[in-house]
């Protein structure tokens, strides 16, 4: 009987090839990371989660709990390009901030930019004491009519980049304040529509 051939062993992770991943223009295509795959098409519609303290646009502590997710769209060379698509704070961070006789409201909305983009906004506004249904109320109210004035007349660019610097929740915490005593308002989570072909 004839010894049996050897088959030749290949070292698939060798033919695999190493991409850097690049920021959109928005975050002035800053390298944020790196990934390996054996073909560039394998790369298309992956997402990426980066914290914003790497991000390099914000050194507040509230940085690094806040991750922004990229999705990769276009691949050229060793460079992999993509789109932003949203963002959320980490559910530690929330927890730390709902204590004992505080009322948690959570505010889900749909929103257009100025320039017809939809992106959908999730806000949590904490009271600094408990609050009656009615107040609970008002605060919802409160929320969705700031967020949508300001929507209205803002560009998609400067909700994501004023979103991620603390300044929509700024405007919010100002507003709800005249109603009653506010601890913390955040914008928790964004999500933009997406558009596959």
């Amino acid at each position: 009987m004839p010894p049996k051939k050897k088959k030749k062993v290949v070292d698939k992770w060798k033919l695999k090839k190493w991409y850097e991943i690049v920021a959109p223009k928005l975050f002035e295509g800053r390298p944020i990371g790196e990934t390996v795959a054996a073909d560039d098409s394998l790369l298309m519609n992956r997402i990426i989660e980066v914290s914003l303290r790497d991000l390099g646009t914000s050194t507040s502590p509230e940085a690094a709990y806040t991750k922004v997710l990229f999705r990769i769209s276009d691949v050229k060379g060793n460079h992999a390009y993509t789109n932003y698509i949203g963002h959320h704070i980490v559910p530690g961070y929330l927890k730390m901030l709902a204590r004992r006789n505080r009322s948690v409201i959570d505010v889900v909305m749909d929103v257009k930019s100025k320039d017809g983009k939809e992106i959908r906004l999730k806000l949590v506004a904490v009271t600094g004491s408990k609050v009656s249904e009615n107040t609970k109320r008002n605060i919802r109210e409160a929320v969705r009519e700031t967020v949508k004035a300001y929507t209205d007349e803002t560009s998609l660019e400067n909700i994501i980049i004023e979103g991620l610097q603390g300044k929509i929740s700024g405007k919010v915490f100002n507003r709800l304040k005249e109603i009653t005593y506010m601890k913390k308002v955040e914008l928790k989570k964004s999500r933009l529509k997406e558009e596959f072909a």
